[in-house]
């Protein structure tokens, strides 16, 4: 039955693939080999079916290229955007910190100003004291003069009329005695009307000194108007972006600044008046010194708490990109989604670390997946972590403070390439780091 199927398809095919003979030759004799329709049918058909795998598998593996070449200029395009990206917040961060210095500087100029104005101030108002006295002493004594020139030209018409009412040798010579008495007291009296006119004209040249004093006065108090003004906006704009920062980091800027001012509140030294030198109620010039004096108290409170707080970059020098951010990722050795409670900086080998605020050192060594780490215990309850190191420059115990190298770049522990991974923590819970670098790179 096989026999005649075989023997109808090979009359069948014979038509199109006639019977071939494939002849051998050798020493010994000549061979052939005997290729029937169906054996050639077989064979084209075989190999046409290796052909079309042939070509469809350089297909699928030349769009697989593509796609990954594809797929790799947009990683490309996407590294270079965040590249510009994060050099856009560094000049910018560079122009803010030239804005604080330029503004500090602003400030001490006009400080400067206002204890020069102040003490000028104080001085003319010394003067204009000193001058309404002299002018106080001037007009009593005119007005003794002029009571004493009154009494005497009395008495000389009641001599003159006694006289004239009395005659004889004794008589005159009372009167001779009497004219020359009128003659002395009329040379005193002129004498006297002199120095009136004198102290006169030094009221006057007293009054219009203090009219300037005053005019100076009213210029001085607008000037210094203008000088609080200024301090005032510059104390302002000072503390906005700080207060920012420390909001943005999810930290209370008031607790903040209770600990800090607990921290540094020695007090002593010999007693010193307050502003008001007056013992009383301060004046408005003076509880705005006061208010000013108070919000540079709070800046300065604000920056020793900024330095206490991890607001920087552990690799200040901007080597390094970006490979892994925080909270749920792909586990990179397969495992699954796990959580990533920190960030990654992948970098050079041996590339510098910094620490990121004042603390002392509570471990340095081998951790567990962390590889070489270092972890530096801060105030405000903050912690940082620094893992995967290739050598540790610090021991458990020292203080370290900001921009203190810690470390090198490496590859220990449990990690697929070189790179560093940064941890903030927040009362012991992980934060994300990322928020105290972008709130520093916004104020600094």
């Amino acid at each position: 039955m096989l026999h005649r199927l075989a023997y109808r398809i090979n009359a069948t095919l014979e038509n199109w693939l006639p019977e071939q003979r494939l002849f051998l030759k050798s020493d010994e004799g000549t061979r052939f080999i005997r290729l029937r329709p169906m054996t050639q049918a077989v064979a084209l058909t075989t190999g046409g079916l290796l052909m079309a795998w042939t070509f469809i598998a350089t297909s699928i593996i030349l769009m697989d290229s593509i796609s990954a070449g594809s797929d790799a200029d947009q990683a490309a395009m996407q590294q270079q955007l965040f590249e510009q990206r994060l050099t856009a917040l560094s000049t910018d961060r560079d122009l803010r910190a030239e804005e604080a210095s330029r503004a500090q500087d602003r400030f001490n100029l006009a400080l400067a100003e206002v204890s020069e104005m102040q003490a000028r101030l104080l001085a003319s108002e010394d003067r204009r004291k000193e001058l309404e006295t002299g002018i106080d002493v001037i007009q009593n004594t005119l007005r003794r003069a002029i009571l004493e020139r009154d009494e005497s030209r009395a008495a000389l018409e009641r001599t003159t009329t006694a006289l004239a009412s009395q005659s004889g040798t004794t008589e005159l010579g009372r009167a001779r005695d009497a004219l020359a008495t009128i003659g002395f007291m009329s040379g005193a009296l002129g004498q006297t009307a002199r120095e009136r006119d004198e102290m006169s004209k030094m009221a006057e040249v007293a009054r219009e000194d203090a009219a300037a004093i005053q005019r100076a006065k009213d210029e001085m108090a607008l000037r210094n108007d203008a000088i609080f003004a200024r301090l005032e906006e510059a104390v302002t704009v000072s503390m906005e972006p700080l207060d920012k920062m420390f909001r943005a980091a999810g930290m209370s800027p008031d607790s903040l600044l209770d600990q800090v001012r607990k921290g540094y509140s020695g007090q002593g030294g010999p007693l010193m008046p307050i502003v008001s030198t007056k013992g009383g109620a301060l004046s408005e010039d003076e509880a705005r010194a006061n208010t000013v004096l108070q919000g540079l108290d709070r800046m300065n409170m604000y920056r020793l708490a900024a330095v206490k707080a991890p607001f920087a970059n552990p690799i200040p020098s901007g080597n390094y990109r970006f490979t892994s951010g925080f909270g749920s990722r792909n586990d990179p050795f397969g495992r699954g989604t796990r959580r990533h409670e920190g960030l990654d900086f992948a970098g050079a080998y041996g590339t510098p670390l910094y620490a990121t605020a004042d603390g002392v050192v509570v471990k340095a060594g081998w951790g567990n997946g962390y590889g070489r780490m270092v972890q530096i215990r801060h105030d405000f309850g903050l912690e940082t972590l620094y893992g995967h190191m290739s050598e540790i420059r610090v021991s458990v115990g020292q203080k370290v403070s900001r921009g203190d190298r810690i470390g090198d770049m490496g590859n220990s522990g449990r990690s697929t390439g070189t790179h560093l991974h940064y941890e903030v923590h927040v009362g012991g819970r992980p934060v994300n780091p990322m928020t105290f670098i972008k709130a520093a790179s916004d104020v600094f």
